[in-house]
């Protein structure tokens, strides 16, 4: 069985031109065979890595935009909008509850499949960017659902026995131009990222990065979203991810990538390349009651979210939350005294 640590090179269909060129360094990601025992070890291991083999989604490698326009009928889907090329996820009912100033940077538009294709042919540059994010359910066609059920759930079965996942939580099927980008965040899930048409690139980064990325206030509508920007870095206000070191790959059709839950991750679909369709596969993780100490990083993460969930519930007001925890940082743990507060709460 053939290892290889080296991205997928240009005869495949990209060319390493095509890759924005950032301020960090990065390392490519194994990839390996599906058989191959270390690829299982890495995916116990919560780490990343590229399966060149698993024949997952091969029913749905037939999914170019013709198929799909033709099967997936007149219901309506889910599409994204935005100005420019970023598409970065936010949670409406947080916007309803702590944020009623907050401005999303995309807004949702429902559309048939057919018009979703028609706007990305008829798309010019200075338009708004569209990226179709649809689950996978009874209302894709009888066709999709037929491809559906052809995947590989075999081997997806066994790997999530052996690693005591809990149960798979939603597919999303994404359809997107070439050049969009998701920005850089985190889930709570496992994942399996599937590629169908055309080349993705994946930048991964290892859970005890977070004080590196800065996210967002677990109450903030863009909860779980890195407040770095890569193409506009802002080393005054985020110092730390001066010192960021990455993973990455560039995701082929048939190939699948497991991005373990809490590694934080950027997805960009190559420019010049066509449109893009991916489907993922989200599992719930280990129990908690198999933690065992001590914590790794991603425990620890899951660790200061509930922290803050906590405190938000206990003040009620997230602009309190920030300030105590700051108090309790500085005027306990490091000798100093914090702005305002006489040294003790």
């Amino acid at each position: 069985m053939g290892r290889t640590t080296t991205m997928n090179s240009s005869a495949l269909g990209w060319d390493k031109r095509q890759l924005n060129k950032y301020f960090f360094n990065t390392e490519p990601i194994p990839r390996l065979s599906c058989h191959d025992p270390l690829a299982e070890e890495l995916i116990a291991q919560e780490k990343p890595v590229v399966l060149t083999d698993t024949k997952l989604c091969d029913s749905a490698l037939k999914w170019d935009l013709d198929y799909l326009s033709e099967n997936m009928g007149s219901e309506k889907y889910m599409v994204f909008v935005s100005k420019d090329n970023k598409f970065k996820y936010y949670d409406e009912a947080k916007i309803r509850q702590y944020s009623s100033n907050f401005i999303p940077p995309t807004r949702r538009v429902d559309m048939s499949f057919p018009e979703f294709v028609r706007k990305l042919q008829e798309w010019k540059e200075g338009d708004e960017r569209i990226y179709l994010q649809q689950g996978l359910n009874n209302t894709v066609g009888q066709a999709i659902v037929m491809d559906f059920l052809q995947f590989n759930w075999e081997w997806l079965n066994v790997l999530q026995k052996k690693n005591n996942w809990g149960p798979l939580t939603s597919n999303l099927l994404l359809v997107g131009m070439e050049s969009n980008i998701t920005p850089v965040h985190y889930d709570e899930q496992q994942n399996f990222f599937c590629q169908l048409i055309g080349y993705k690139r994946c930048i991964l980064f290892a859970p005890e990065y977070y004080d590196r990325l800065y996210p967002y206030p677990v109450y903030h509508p863009h909860d779980r979203q890195s407040q770095v920007d890569f193409e506009n870095p802002d080393f005054e206000k985020f110092p730390g991810m001066a010192h960021l070191e990455g993973v990455e790959t560039v995701l082929g059709p048939g190939e699948v990538l497991h991005i373990p839950m809490y590694w934080w991750h950027q997805i960009e679909s190559l420019p010049n390349l066509g449109h893009t369709v991916s489907v993922n596969f989200w599992y719930k993780g280990v129990p908690t009651e198999r933690v065992e100490h001590p914590l790794k990083p991603q425990q620890k993460l899951a660790v200061m979210r509930n922290i803050e969930k906590m405190l938000l519930e206990a003040l009620k007001d997230p602009a309190e939350v920030g300030p105590l925890l700051r108090a309790l940082v500085i005027g306990r743990y490091t000798g100093q005294v914090a702005d305002g507060q006489e040294g003790n709460l």
